[in-house]
């Protein structure tokens, strides 16, 4: 045994003594964080270093005595000499730790033998020790890891063979990495780059456990390549020869990746302190889980649930909010996927349960900006009409204004009287906004990029602030209201006769929804006659157009309501509407009527317009005649439609209405294109020239209805979720009456559920056909996977 002393501090070696004395046991060890410290205080650090070993623990020791200085240049020295002879303490059948190359080469040349231990990389996130057993094949070897398990592994998956270590055996690998772990101290990896750093030297894996375990066994070799594999501040690693050599890094650069390490440290404990708040917001109950505005109480965890809710609706910015994100899901333990981040944040309380997917995913506009509200109540208070002394009074008239019952904005409204040689006069008055609003005004702009309001069964998003809609726009029930009105008096066979389009000012009389205009209509009270004209005349309306080659493609049509959309079990009312029903009717050939006249109108007068077409005049709706009238029939039809056309100079016709041309006109405070179609006419009837020429028209148009086709899509499929989710909480083993449509593939048919209003697709027995009905039960209706399963059932 030999030991070296400084004054009362001493180095103490054995061969008897077990190794690793030093290690985990110092209570001397010090933080090195300033730069400027780093050398001044190597020889101090020496110091503690040495005197941390418990000189007790030995005996037969012999004493020498040294400077600090002549220490430091001793054990520096000597390591040099070391590698300078190339003598390897363990043993002299293996070299120093090697590059995979080198590695590679060894298990190629059979230089491995049974019994040698190694460490491999299992997978991308696990090392582990194994005892090599047999070759097999040509490259690859038989190992038995720590954890008992015998497997085969390629020469590149070796990352550390431990010299020394022969004739391991496989139950001795988990004492020696227990072993291992328990001497591991990072203090000691600071200490020698202090004193490396000092000479300007580079250590082997070997020399600097000689240097800091004063032992280069098979053990102590194992924990400095430990220490060095796992440090990402001191060394750096230089090739030499084949063999893995380690410098230390300069002082600035230690100090630099300290100032990293602290920095990364921090984040990750942040993070799992986000985890384990999400872990716990999972277990509240919904009425307690934090609102989701608290979520962006603080821009640390704002940041990553941002991050989790972009990846959730695939509509991550950067692979940054994809990194966080999937760090969050592998941290919960749950799937890298959107549906499984959908979960999580519906689990938190930071999305509703029925959170509207598709509406954050298309990232339309739904409230408007406090600059747009700013100026639209500016125009409230100045309540300025520009037409105002060009209106004609029409406040004697009686006015019906038909919608929906829950409609926010009205735009339309009727009357009728029949004149004294028995034609019908028939008065469609239209919302004036743009008695408000002007052409490339703020608002304007605002509503142009909104393209529509938008209609869905949980919210309605106007394409106007909904005060400036509401109050300055939509006609309200005996209240004096701006509008524009179409006169139009029709020949007996429906066809028109006379027409005017003037600015006017209207009464509304009535406010009815589509279910009591039709109870009026049955009643076929005297009071309400010019109910009844306006009935005569949307049936006069749609022989003409029928005898003109109109397809008639009336339908079931489905509305949803749901109030408390955010309430796990909202409430949901649904509506079938058949357009063939006596009010529909009514309304809908009242709007084509004004669609008509207004394509004459601006073809009359030159006016740059949206006109709409379809080029349908050439089906032969004989070839459908063997189908039954009315769903059927009309679902076949519309299969067979092309989509429609739009000129901006000249009208074209629209062969499905079987209209020589057809202006959307009728709903200006919803419908930016109709609004444009106001600014046309209105510029025309004040005698100025059109604020849009056609080629302006037809630039606003292609950004409107790209809008529109998105908007399309998102009331289709917010429909359709909440129609799935209406069925799935109808009582199991609920019959519903479906009318057969059409046959898709063998028995599997396309039907349409009459109850509900939804066309889907469900076997049929054999014997059934086109039109008949038969009765089905829900087998499953999954709305988030847009699942719908439906089962054939005797009818009863």
């Amino acid at each position: 045994m030999a030991v070296r002393a400084m004054n009362t501090s001493i180095i103490l070696r054995s061969a008897a003594t077990p190794p690793l004395i030093i290690s985990g046991r110092c209570c001397c060890h010090r933080q090195l964080t300033t730069s400027s410290r780093h050398r001044n205080r190597s020889t101090a650090n020496l110091h503690s270093f040495i005197c941390c070993v418990p000189y007790p623990l030995f005996t037969h020791v012999t004493v020498r005595s040294y400077s600090v200085q002549n220490l430091v240049e001793m054990v520096m020295n000597e390591l040099a000499s070391i590698r300078k002879r190339g003598r390897v303490r363990a043993t002299s059948k293996l070299e120093l730790v090697s590059t995979g190359e080198i590695l590679e080469d060894k298990l190629k040349k059979g230089t491995l033998q049974k019994g040698l231990l190694l460490e491999f990389k299992k997978d991308s996130e696990r090392l582990l020790l194994a005892v090599a057993l047999k070759p097999d094949g040509k490259k690859n070897w038989m190992v038995s890891d720590q954890n008992g398990i015998t497997t085969s592994i390629k020469p590149q998956q070796v990352t550390f063979i431990v010299p020394g270590a022969e004739n391991f055996e496989p139950t001795e690998i988990s004492d020696f990495v227990q072993k291992a772990h328990d001497n591991l101290d990072p203090a000691l990896l600071e200490f020698a780059w202090n004193e490396l750093l000092e000479k300007n030297k580079s250590v082997t894996v070997q020399e600097l456990a000689e240097m800091i375990f004063g032992s280069a066994e098979p053990l102590e070799t194992y924990c400095a390549h430990l220490l060095l594999s796992r440090d990402e501040v001191y060394f750096t690693v230089l090739e030499s020869r084949g063999l893995s050599v380690y410098g230390p890094r300069t002082a600035n650069q230690v100090d630099e990746l300290l100032r990293r390490k602290l920095a990364k440290e921090a984040a990750e404990k942040e993070f799992e302190e986000l985890v384990q708040f999400l872990r716990s917001a999972k277990q509240m109950p919904p009425q307690e889980k934090p609102p989701r505005s608290s979520w962006k109480a603080e821009e640390k965890t704002w940041h990553k649930i941002e991050s989790l809710e972009a990846f959730a609706i695939d509509s991550c910015k950067n692979d940054d909010q994809k990194k966080t994100a999937g760090m969050i899901l592998k941290a919960m333990g749950l799937a890298k996927t959107s549906s499984a981040a959908v979960n999580l944040l519906i689990d938190i309380g930071y999305f509703p349960g029925h959170v509207n997917l598709d509406l954050l995913k298309l990232n339309l506009p739904t409230d408007h900006r406090d600059e747009i509200l700013s100026a639209a109540e500016s125009l409230l208070s100045a309540s300025t009409d520009l037409d105002e002394a060009d209106r004609t009074d029409l406040t004697h008239l009686k006015v019906y204004a038909i919608d929906v019952d829950e409609a926010d904005e009205l735009d339309d409204a009727l009357s009728a009287t029949r004149l004294q040689d028995g034609r019908i006069k028939i008065w469609i008055h239209i919302a004036d906004p743009t008695s408000l609003v002007q052409p490339g005004s703020i608002i304007d702009k605002d509503a142009r990029r909104r393209g529509t309001s938008i209609f869905l069964p949980t919210a309605t998003y106007p394409m106007f602030p909904e005060r400036l809609a509401m109050e300055g726009m939509s006609l309200k029930q005996g209240k004096l209201c701006n509008a524009v009105t179409v006169s139009v008096v029709l020949h007996s066979d429906g066809s028109v006769a006379e027409y005017l389009v003037e600015n006017s000012i209207i009464k509304p009389t009535y406010m009815l929804t589509y279910e009591s205009a039709t109870e009026l209509l049955h009643l076929n009270l005297e009071e309400e006659i010019e109910l009844k004209i306006l009935s005569e005349a949307a049936a006069l309306r749609l022989r003409w157009r029928r005898e003109q080659g109109a397809i008639d493609t009336a339908t079931l049509e489905t509305r949803i309501k749901v109030t408390n959309p955010d309430h796990p079990e909202p409430s949901i009312k649904l509506y079938v509407e058949n357009q063939a029903d006596a009010a529909m009717r009514l309304v809908s050939e009242m709007m084509i009527l004004c669609g008509e006249v207004m394509a004459t109108f601006g073809s009359h007068n030159n006016i740059p317009l949206p006109y709409r077409g379809q080029p349908q005049s050439n089906i032969d709706t004989s070839a459908f005649a063997h189908l039954p009238e009315g769903p059927v029939r009309s679902a076949a039809i519309v299969r067979t439609m092309r989509g429609a056309e739009m000129d901006f100079r000249n009208p074209i016709r629209h062969g499905v209405l079987g209209l020589p041309g057809y202006v959307q006109f009728t709903s200006p405070i919803r419908r930016y294109m109709d609004l444009a179609a106001h600014y046309q006419v209105k510029a025309f009837l004040s005698g100025d020239s059109p604020p849009f020429s056609a080629g302006e028209l037809e630039g606003i148009a292609s950004s409107v209805n790209m809008t529109n086709r998105v908007v399309r899509r998102l009331t289709n499929s917010s429909l359709r979720y909440w129609i799935l989710e209406y069925l799935r909480r109808q009582p199991k083993g609920k019959r519903y009456r479906a009318l057969v449509l059409r046959f898709i593939k063998d028995r599997t048919a396309a039907i349409l559920l009459m109850e509900i209003g939804l066309q889907a697709s469900s076997w049929v027995s054999i014997g059934v056909q086109i039109g008949d009905e038969v009765d089905v039960q829900v087998e499953e209706a999954h709305p988030r996977d847009d699942v719908l399963s439906l089962m054939e059932v005797e009818a009863v």
